[in-house]
């Protein structure tokens, strides 16, 4: 319990300490005009109150990933303690603070246009269809996990058909209508669920007391098939919205178009992912518990789906209606990002084609294809009993590819303007090993290599790309010398 309480604090007293470190580096203006008044056009650009936004950034970002990778990153062992609370201080807020606020200092740009400002045209071109792909992946993700989860809490007439039929119409009304009309005002709502749920099962470990490991007991591997799993570089792919995900940036870019004042950053984009990385350790904690301690738990350690997990934990320390409340807050959170996901994606495929999106026909040309798309995937996922597990693979390696794009291009921005670049420096080193590594390394959805030779060559391609922008900083210095 007391390395539990140790990381809470930890990332409570890194919002309030590192976040203003990060601040001051990056300088803000709070007499700068932005983009919501600027470019105001009653669908994305349109200005809310500080409250609305970090409730809209928190629930797009927390969706399955602080719950679901939090658990089966919780078979790990304390080392998923560390990486929940290390990486939501100092690389997963970071991450979400700089290209948040170089947006909202670009007229609201989104994140493959930020790829192109600093890393090229061809990464901006990449990246957008990289992304754009994403999203799609996202939503498809957050449709299945929540409409497995109604079932569970209600009548069987109400089946898995039902529930995703009518994810799908929310989502398409949420991808079409302005920002303020829905997302805006059922937010707080869900929000209010979300809170019950985390405040539920932090009090239920309080209250209980469970029997949680501590980091003098050691940080080794305690996956049950730690063979094909080590922790480096799997376990920071598996948690991957838990303490860094590169999604959280294309959604950071999209409240940078609701910011009335850049001081709204620090508690908008930095405190956002602080509260996630709570939610996540929190689910941690109560999985490694019924891992080890409760025999349910036990049964669902090996291969369990996460969502029976969610079901044992709550119903076991919270009851009935508890548990019941406490899932819907599991419920909405996927739902709040995976709305926000398609909506990204209709900006960005707008954006491709120079497509203005005032016209609600222009929306639904954009959208329908996207969303026809998705059902196809989705229909896969479902019929094929890997499709769930190839998909968040895809989908978790994806977002941790994406956070080490965006370190690098916020690397860049932060020498251009001659601001302490190392803050988003060494994590985009760091994110670039786990990534490169990860592909040769893992089974099936990678090369399958060796362990060693997967380290080698992720290694290279770490060393390579370093040097490359220690290479372009040299040339960058020495042209402002000569001029």
């Amino acid at each position: 319990m007391i390395s539990f309480i140790g990381c809470l604090v930890f990332l409570i007293v890194g919002y309030f300490v590192y976040g203003k470190v990060v601040e001051k580096i990056f300088k803000i203006e709070k007499t700068n005009v932005t983009p919501a008044f600027r470019l105001k056009d009653g669908v994305d650009f349109i200005p809310m109150k500080g409250y609305k936004i970090f409730i809209i950034q928190f629930l797009n970002i927390a969706g399955l990933g602080p719950i679901f990778g939090a658990i089966m990153g919780a078979k790990y062992g304390t080392a998923s303690f560390l990486w929940i609370t290390l990486g939501s201080v100092f690389i997963g807020a970071v991450h979400d603070y700089i290209p948040g606020m170089i947006s909202l200092r670009k007229n609201g740009e989104t994140l493959p246009e930020i790829h192109g400002l600093y890393l090229g045209k061809f990464v901006r071109e990449f990246m957008r269809i990289f992304m754009i792909v994403l999203t799609i992946l996202v939503g498809v993700v957050f449709v299945s996990g929540p409409a497995q989860l109604l079932t569970t809490i209600t009548p069987d007439f109400f089946n898995l058909t039902f529930w995703i039929i009518v994810i799908f119409i929310y989502y398409l009304l949420a991808t079409l209508l302005p920002i303020d009309k829905i997302i805006g005002k059922i937010y707080p709502i869900f929000g209010v669920f979300l809170l019950i749920m985390a405040l539920g099962i932090l009090f239920s470990i309080f209250y209980f007391q469970p029997e949680l490991p501590e980091f003098w007991d050691g940080l080794g591997n305690q996956h049950p098939q730690k063979t094909g799993n080590p922790i480096f570089p799997i376990m920071f792919i598996t948690i991957a919205c838990g303490a860094i995900s590169g999604f959280h940036s294309t959604q950071s870019t999209l409240m940078s178009r609701c910011m009335t004042n850049e001081k709204q950053g620090h508690p908008v984009f930095f405190g956002a992912m602080i509260t996630e990385g709570i939610v996540a350790l929190i689910w941690a904690a109560a999985a490694t518990y019924f891992f080890h301690h409760n025999e349910a738990g036990k049964a669902l350690f090996v291969d369990g789906n996460p969502t029976l997990v969610v079901q044992l934990i709550t119903q076991t320390w919270m009851g009935r209606i508890g548990a019941v409340l406490a899932v819907l807050g599991v419920i909405f959170a996927p739902i709040t990002t995976g709305d926000t996901a398609f909506r990204m994606g209709r900006i960005m495929i707008a954006e491709l084609f120079h497509f203005e999106q005032k016209s609600m026909k222009n929306r639904l040309i954009i959208s329908i294809p996207i969303f026809l798309v998705s059902i196809v995937i989705l229909v896969w996922s479902i019929t094929d009993k890997q499709g769930f597990d190839i998909i968040w693979r895809y989908f978790a390696w994806g977002n941790q590819f994406l956070a080490m794009v965006t370190l690098w291009a916020s690397s860049v921005y932060l020498v251009l303007e001659n601001k302490f670049y190392w803050i988003t420096f060494i994590p985009a080193i760091f994110m670039t090993m786990v990534t490169s590594t990860f592909i040769f390394i893992v089974q099936n959805q990678g090369f399958g290599l060796n362990p060693v030779l997967s380290y080698s060559l992720g290694f290279g391609i770490t060393n390579s790309i370093t040097i490359l922008f220690w290479v372009w900083k040299k040339r960058f210095k020495k042209n402002i010398f000569i001029h």
